[in-house]
């Protein structure tokens, strides 16, 4: 009789050991957000005189193909150079270069 019970208490014990919970997977949610540049498309020809001379003095190969302005009077310029490489600049209205 004992070693019925010996049995019955391991093959218990070993089922429970056995019985282990799953994996608990968590999956991240990542929110990609865009901002917004607020720039409209203006003309080339409206550019403030500043900023048509500081692309023509730093950047003498360079013709501005778009030109752009937002409310606070700063410009991204889209330019092209002799060689074919494209480039976004950016400027005050003074014509200082500014990061983005």
């Amino acid at each position: 009789m004992k070693k019925i019970l010996f049995v019955a208490v391991l093959s218990l014990g070993s089922l429970t050991a056995f019985a282990q919970e799953g994996e608990e997977v968590t999956q991240e949610a990542t929110e990609v957000v865009v901002a917004q540049d607020d720039f409209t498309a203006i003309e080339t020809s409206e550019l403030p005189e500043a900023v048509s001379n500081a692309v023509a003095t730093n950047y003498p190969s360079a013709t501005i193909s778009k030109a752009f302005v937002n409310k606070k009077e700063e410009y991204k310029l889209e330019v092209a150079l002799e060689d074919g490489t494209v480039g976004t600049l950016y400027a005050d209205k003074d014509g200082n270069w500014i990061e983005m």
